[in-house]
């Protein structure tokens, strides 16, 4: 199958709020090229032996996304149309640079596989992830280590939402919590949850796809079907859903876009133990308000912590006793 590839010229500020701008118009596909030099740091925490050269950061960026190449020209006249909208209002946030998109095409062969050379392993303060493809770092000392194939349809952990995500349950979960992971995608959230002390997890995610994709995950982390479970579907407004899901859990973490948590904050206290924590994160600085409104108008929740990384925000919440 042959894919319709664009890339849009812009800014490495700029970068995440076209991400989200695209998401929001459909597309599903996104490779980001941010040309921002890796501190020292971040060069430290992949492990290798011998740090590669990179190049100057030249203040520009590229993000290039797919759309299928079956569509009519209509179609892909429209599609096009909606996201040369959505970018204008991009402007409106942060310099964006020319936004001039080109087209060009790929198999799938090319944007299916060929993400894999920039995943490499990473640390997230005490947790190490490392893709399943490649040899375990060599000074992981006693360090959580979380083994992923995300595939091309979900994360490797690598993004800021995730790590906050990661960095909340590390520091919030008990053991023997029970756990929600709303949005499950890689199971990955899941999985550092079951591996920190979580006695079992059962993710829910709107793709099909992420049930066999976080079972295999899973299996790779040595973790049993048993204490994990997977169900597709929307836990928002689908009754069925709902039922499958259950209550009785300790925690749930929602690593999704702001106007979903905000319908979720709604949904979720019947899930929930009285004293549970519930960790929300994907909310882009400029909704933290309107998400913090939210819970703050809900008088089943009680604020606990916040933090950020970049522009993105996580938020921890309390669900109060009855």
């Amino acid at each position: 199958m042959v894919w319709k590839k664009f890339t849009i010229d812009t800014t490495p500020e700029a970068v995440d709020f076209i991400s989200q701008a695209l998401s929001e118009c459909g597309v599903e596909g996104i490779e980001i090229e941010d040309g921002i030099p890796l501190t020292e740091e971040e060069l430290g925490e992949m492990f290798a032996d011998v740090v590669p050269d990179f190049p100057e950061g030249d203040g520009s960026a590229k993000v290039h996304f797919y759309l299928d190449g079956d569509l009519t020209d209509t179609a892909l006249a429209k599609f096009l149309s909606n996201i040369s909208d959505a970018l204008e209002t991009v402007r409106v946030i942060t310099d964006a640079g020319s936004l001039e998109i080109t087209a060009g095409e790929t198999d799938d062969a090319d944007w299916l596989n060929n993400w894999k050379q920039y995943f490499h392993p990473f640390a997230i303060d005490d947790v190490i992830i490392k893709p399943t493809w490649e040899d375990l770092p060599n000074d992981c000392g006693d360090k959580l280590l979380i083994s992923i194939d995300p595939g091309a349809a979900f994360g490797t952990g690598s993004h800021e939402t995730t790590k906050l995500c990661i960095r909340a349950i590390r520091k919030y979960l008990k053991a023997g919590d029970r756990v929600l992971d709303i949005g499950t995608g890689s199971g990955i959230l899941s999985i550092v949850a079951l591996k920190s002390g979580a006695s079992f997890a059962l993710g829910t995610d709107l793709d099909p796809c992420a049930v066999t994709a976080a079972h295999e995950n899973a299996a790779v982390n040595g973790l049993s079907d048993d204490g994990f479970e997977i169900v597709a579907g929307n836990i928002i407004d689908d009754p069925e859903i709902k039922r499958r899901v259950g209550d009785g859990y300790d925690m749930a973490v929602a690593n999704i876009l702001a106007p979903a948590i905000i319908l979720l904050q709604k949904e979720i206290p019947p899930h929930l133990k009285g004293g549970a924590i519930f960790i929300v994160s994907g909310i882009i600085d400029t909704k933290e308000n309107e998400v913090k409104q939210a819970f703050a108008e809900n008088p089943a929740w009680e604020f606990v912590d916040g933090e950020k990384d970049g522009e993105w925000v996580s938020l921890v919440y309390k669900k109060r006793r009855d």
